[in-house]
């Protein structure tokens, strides 16, 4: 009998690093039928590898990101969050028994949705970490969920939460890898490099207008930057930032638009040159020695590659403090942050400064890399997971 499998994940990142999975399922199972079911937002990265979609996909204020900022579940509920819940629920209990088995990515939305179906389930956790609070404390619904028998295994997003959910009495806990840290071999992409010259990795993130705010607040960082060391800027675009959005920011903040992709400022002492690409994330942060990055997913996967991150407070409603924040408890000496608000009047040149001492310090690079491993891990989560759910199968 064909076997069928439901993936479920709630947000950007959750869905990346779900298709990832499904994909090398895909390969090492070719008999075994998959469905999506994205929770938040469109589900674009199963939208790529053509897979049927259950539910009603709509992208929300928060991007599932609420529980940095309470006003924007008010947004989400004014958006039709709980209309588009209930709508999810009826679905899936409408066609979950097809299922042999539902993978949970995410946090307690997916988790607990799995575990209303009656099926069996596995949960990887990606949203959480113990290295948040150095001991991880689980929602009582989710602890709930998890100790099920049905729950056949928890898989962590680095191997500290494993040990610290073993130690807590859930012996189904494991770490197999990091999905997204799959994804990071370099394309051959021509950046027109000067290998003389430090490259600096400006990421202002995926979702729009955030990323735009989030590209002024970083080619700032540039201007201020360029006065102090001689770098070369690497912009990784994504493809909701069209050509018109980078000539209108151009104009706004006084720099030239030469081109699609090349801005440039003429200063008083130097002129400064940035340059902007798609689909060459992978080639920019293999060959950058820093990243300035506004973003979840991509600071993660520069941390991984053993690279140094600073980050800005931006306007948000992902981006903030807050966020930046506990991304720096979640990966530890590769992040630092500069400030607290944008508008922070010496945000720039206090960035400028931090990155300009970063380049220099040998040491604190070295740590960068031993820490990469630790908090991230090495590449083959993937597949490793995908061979223990289709065990399971």
């Amino acid at each position: 009998m064909n076997k069928e499998v439901l993936f479920m994940s709630n947000g950007h990142g959750e869905d990346l690093n779900a298709s990832l999975i499904l994909r090398e399922l895909q390969n090492i199972a070719p008999h075994i039928t998959i469905t999506a079911m994205p929770l938040v937002g469109e589900g674009n990265a199963y939208r790529s590898l053509k897979l049927p979609l259950m539910g009603q996909p709509k992208s929300l204020p928060s991007g599932g990101i609420f529980y940095m900022n309470p006003l924007t579940l008010l947004k989400d509920v004014g958006a039709g969050l709980i209309g588009l819940t209930l709508y999810q629920i009826r679905t899936l209990l409408k066609y979950c028994s097809r299922y042999h088995l539902i993978v949970a990515v995410g946090d307690i939305f997916p988790v607990t949705m799995a575990y209303i179906t009656g099926r069996p389930f596995v949960a990887f956790l990606v949203s959480t970490s113990s290295f948040y609070e150095g001991k991880l404390t689980l929602p009582w619904l989710t602890r709930w969920c998890l100790r099920s028998p049905r729950c056949l295994a928890i898989y962590t997003r680095d191997a500290f939460t494993a040990q610290d959910l073993q130690q807590q009495g859930f012996k189904n806990a494991y770490f197999l890898g990091y999905p997204i840290m799959d994804i990071l071999t370099p394309m051959g992409k021509n950046l027109h490099l000067d290998n003389d010259i430090p490259t600096i990795a400006l990421l202002p993130g995926s979702r729009l207008p955030e990323a735009l705010d989030n590209l002024e607040l970083l080619l700032k960082v540039s201007e201020s930057l360029a006065t102090l060391e001689k770098v070369q800027f690497r912009v990784a675009l994504v493809q909701s930032i069209k050509e018109i959005d980078l000539k209108q920011l151009a104009e706004q903040l006084k720099w030239q638009y030469q081109f699609f992709g090349r801005l440039i400022k003429e200063q008083e002492t130097n002129t400064i040159t940035v340059e902007c690409y798609y689909q060459a994330f992978s080639d920019i942060i293999n060959h950058c020695d820093l990243a300035i990055g506004m973003a979840g997913t991509a600071v993660e996967q520069v941390v991984g590659l053993g690279k140094p991150v600073i980050q800005l407070p931006g306007k948000g409603p992902q981006f903030t403090y807050a966020f930046a924040e506990a991304q720096m408890r979640l990966l530890g000496i590769s992040v630092k942050t500069i400030g607290k608000s944008y508008k922070n009047p010496h945000l720039f040149t206090e960035t400028a400064k931090t990155i300009q001492t970063i380049l220099k310090d040998k040491n604190y690079l070295q740590n960068c890399k031993k820490n990469g491993q630790e908090r991230v891990g090495k590449p083959g989560g993937s597949l490793n997971i995908a061979q223990a759910i289709a065990q399971f199968l």
